[in-house]
């Protein structure tokens, strides 16, 4: 049964999550280490993600439409500094998606960012980060290169786009910035549980 007043806080807390990003963007400040700013947004939303499936369960598209279900993959998607929690909604997406109340391509996005936070092959191709040799971005490491497109066309996703061939190597101080900005991240995310 559907949920409005669900479905139009769920909206917009992902309205508040893009708004930010974007002023970020706009400003310069994302591309690095985590900008408190954001990272405050993401914790307001997770927390409150949290409190919304312990009252309603997972917000399917049954209960909040399908743009509220958008909203609430969305914020359990930038909950990164809460592992049980996506976790916990990998699991309730699983279902779902078995069901058919949400799409299967939210949960291939969400199996494949647990993946790579927990440092595992990715399924679908759908996380890329940069390349420090040479800055261009390409997808986390592949369990299964060969049928990445097969399990995308499964979960309802196109084809992976074409991975950039290898272009001319960053200067030494380029590389060494990408790397510690990946390092950060890497600690930041075993600061957190991962």
């Amino acid at each position: 049964m559907l949920n409005p007043a669900l479905r139009g806080e769920l909206i917009a807390m992902r309205a508040e999550d893009l708004r930010v990003r974007q002023e970020l963007v706009e400003s310069g400040e994302l591309g690095g280490s985590y900008v408190p700013r954001m990272e405050a947004v993401h914790i307001k939303n997770a927390e409150r993600l949290n409190e919304i499936i312990d009252e309603y369960g997972w917000p399917d598209e049954q209960t909040v439409d399908e743009d509220g279900a958008k909203a609430a993959w969305l914020i359990v998607q930038h909950a990164i500094g809460f592992p049980e929690l996506q976790r916990n909604c990998l699991h309730l997406l699983r279902r779902a998606a078995d069901e058919e109340r949400i799409p299967g391509w939210q949960l291939a996005y969400l199996e494949d960012r647990i993946a790579m936070h927990e440092n595992r092959p990715q399924q679908y191709g759908t996380q890329w980060l940069d390349d420090p040799v040479d800055g261009r971005i390409r997808p986390w490491k592949l369990a299964d290169p060969e049928r990445v497109n097969e399990l995308r066309a499964e979960a309802g996703l196109p084809p992976m786009p074409p991975i950039p061939e290898r272009g001319p190597e960053l200067s030494p101080e380029q590389q060494h910035a990408i790397l510690e900005n990946q390092r950060w991240w890497e600690d930041w995310l075993v600061s957190r549980g991962w």
